[in-house]
């Protein structure tokens, strides 16, 4: 599409906004920004990308009244779909599109689309990293923290784009199509946005909509919403599966991984030798595997990979050990699944810190799930009233409540035993104390440092 000219409307000014007004701007188009926050409320920085460019300023105003001369109206994620001058825009019949479109629209890559409740930052960055080694040109963007508008006039035919791809940003595609696309799994999330699973699986299904039998859909085998999907996809379906051996796809059989595709397997090496642990990651490297098979990369090269990725920040990541208790970050544990996989990755006595802004999950099936490792919760946060009402009708007492951030990890090594781990993992969003799960991970490293 050629946007010269275009009266383009974005909206929200963080990260994917500024990167999406500035792209705009080099392609001729009308720009106009939009953000709730007036411009002296929003980050020192954050506008800098702007600089040079000229582009009209609707920061903290009402852009109703402007809906009818735009042409177009870009979309932060999260941005909600039933704000008056939103509804207005469909009701008028103006292009209302994501971030992730633009930057598609733009970009001459082949794009990799990874979406799921869980897992999708570390199989981004490992399919990414996969992708890198085996020499391609490979920009790793997405919801992983760099916009895909950034990099999208970086690209060149023959490049890849592995985009993690989150629901809230599935919401507003119309031409958006990964030559490969992969679904990790889908478990409750986000509901306070969708308000039914319904909607959510819904969402996270569009990742696959534009996809032909041309192009590949992975799929988790062992989640039982995922597997159900498989008859709306156009794409040639591969699965992945940690407990059978599909007939196409990424499996452990033996405890070797595996890839195999119309009847030609490959071993790839021991899952043993996998870096990152936990079942959860063993299944985020299967999906990697297949995302790399399918695109031609080495056994060689993908079992190198294999086994020295580290890992991602904020996710079960060893911070430092004081005496003789060992503190975990796992900030990126936004809902119950990803803290209940955190949880089984545990080998010894566990003091869990839990609490946060309400996603409107129930916390009840993550109390059931508990392993004996748990001894002990820390509670905190909007939802802490949430927690411990689930604990109790769980039958759980072992939970205590803290005064703050700080407080929660100071009550949590105040009754470690040495040879425990206290973990941060806390089911829930950041938003009521961070500006995001980074942030909280970041001044949690720094207070366990500080002891």
């Amino acid at each position: 599409m050629d946007y010269k000219n275009k009266k383009v409307l974005v909206i929200g000014m963080a990260k994917s906004g500024v990167s999406s007004a500035a792209l705009l701007c080099r392609l001729g188009a009308d720009v106009t920004i939009y953000d709730v926050k007036k411009r002296e409320d929003l980050p020192k920085d954050l506008l800098h990308e702007l600089d040079g460019f000229s582009y009209r300023d609707m920061l903290g105003q009402d852009p109703m009244d402007k809906i009818p001369e735009m042409d177009i109206l870009v979309l932060s994620p999260g941005v909600p779909l039933g704000l008056p001058f939103i509804r207005r825009a469909y009701e008028l019949g103006k292009q209302v599109i994501a971030e992730i479109e633009l930057g598609f629209a733009v970009s001459k890559a082949d794009f990799i689309a990874i979406t799921g409740t869980n897992g999708k930052t570390t199989t981004t960055a490992l399919t990414g990293e996969i992708f890198k080694n085996a020499g391609i040109s490979t920009h790793v963007l997405g919801n992983i923290g760099v916009p895909i508008t950034q990099e999208a006039m970086q690209t060149a035919p023959g490049d890849v784009v592995v985009a993690e791809t989150a629901a809230l940003q599935l919401d507003t595609i119309e031409s958006y199509r990964p030559r490969e696309s992969a679904i990790l799994n889908i478990t409750e999330d986000h509901l306070d946005r969708y308000g039914t699973m319904e909607n959510y699986i819904a969402a996270k299904a569009k990742i696959f909509k534009n996809q032909t039998p041309k192009d590949y859909c992975v799929l988790n085998f062992d989640n039982d919403i995922v597997r159900e999907l498989e008859p709306q996809i156009k794409a040639k379906v591969v699965w992945f599966s940690v407990s059978t051996v599909p007939p196409n796809g990424a499996y452990v059989k033996d405890g070797i991984i595996c890839f195999s595709l119309d009847g030609k397997e490959l071993d790839i090496m021991p899952a043993e030798e996998l870096r990152i642990p936990g079942r959860h990651n063993l299944e985020n490297a299967l999906a990697a595997t297949a995302l790399a098979c399918l695109y031609g990369i080495s056994a060689e090269v993908i079992a190198n990979t294999l086994r020295t990725f580290p890992g991602v920040e904020h996710r079960i990541e060893f911070v430092r050990t004081v005496n003789g208790v060992t503190f975990i970050n796992d900030s990126k544990g936004t809902n119950p699944d990803a803290t209940l996989n955190a949880i089984r990755a545990m080998v010894r006595p566990t003091v869990l810190i839990l609490g946060g802004y309400d996603k409107k999950s129930d916390f009840v099936p993550l109390y059931q799930a508990f392993t004996p490792m748990i001894k002990a919760v820390i509670v905190l946060g909007d939802t802490a009233g949430k927690l411990i009402e689930a604990a109790e009708n769980c039958g759980y007492q072992n939970y205590i409540r803290a005064n703050g951030f700080e407080d929660a990890v100071l009550k949590a090594y105040s009754i470690a035993d040495e040879g425990d781990n206290v973990l941060l993992s806390p089911a829930c969003a950041s938003w009521d104390m961070f500006r995001n799960f980074e942030e909280r991970g970041r001044i949690f490293k720094e207070i366990v440092n500080g002891l």
